[in-house]
């Protein structure tokens, strides 16, 4: 996967475009203010980047070295600041129940290990943090707008439950919805969105 997000992230153009998720922009206010909120799979930077001009401490991760590059770039235009990594889930090395909130914007991992990585993810995240999450549902196969192909990393309303136990959900929908986000998410899409707060301390 690392190669296929370095070529797809390669070109001059954001592949997402640079502007937010229309999701991130409407519930960013959960966020806490000024608190340290992660980027999981974070891509080319677009979400993370939109969080630092509102005043929070961003940090993020993703697979791809051309992502970092191109989110390095689209800070240094907005002048603003990112820690971004580079590396899997198992080469991060942030302190248990160091982030405020985490979100989780199109982040599709294999059904294999996907309910482990979302444990590991929110180890980070301190009781009572903000997740916010939104990524293609299974219905989405019958549309052609982006995301996996494989009708196992798209996601159910159940699977979600299943996956994030520790999370109290304030809401969980499945949307059908209009993407406007570069050239790989264009047109009519099938999404789910929570916003939740984890609870408990793992």
């Amino acid at each position: 996967m690392k190669d296929f997000w370095n070529e797809r992230y390669a070109h001059q153009e954001y592949a997402y475009g640079v502007h937010p998720n229309q999701f991130l922009e409407d519930t960013i206010s959960t966020l806490p203010i000024h608190g340290k909120i992660f980027f999981p799979a974070e891509g080319e930077g677009r979400n993370a980047v939109f969080a630092a001009k509102k005043g929070f401490q961003v940090f993020a991760f993703d697979l791809s070295c051309e992502g970092k590059n191109k989110a390095d770039k689209l800070a240094d235009d907005f002048n603003v600041k990112i820690d971004y990594q580079v590396g899997t889930i198992d080469d991060l090395d942030y302190e248990q129940a160091y982030f405020d909130g985490i979100v989780l914007i199109y982040a599709h991992f294999p059904m294999a290990i996907r309910k482990k990585i979302h444990l590991q993810l929110l180890r980070f995240v301190k009781p009572k943090g903000i997740v916010i999450f939104e990524a293609f549902s299974k219905e989405q196969l019958q549309f052609n707008s982006g995301g996996p192909k494989d009708f196992d990393m798209l996601f159910s309303e159940e699977e979600i439950k299943n996956e994030f136990p520790n999370v109290k959900f304030d809401f969980l929908k499945t949307e059908v919805i209009q993407l406007k986000e570069g050239e790989f998410h264009q047109g009519k899409a099938s999404v789910i969105r929570f916003v939740g707060i984890k609870e408990g301390l793992n």
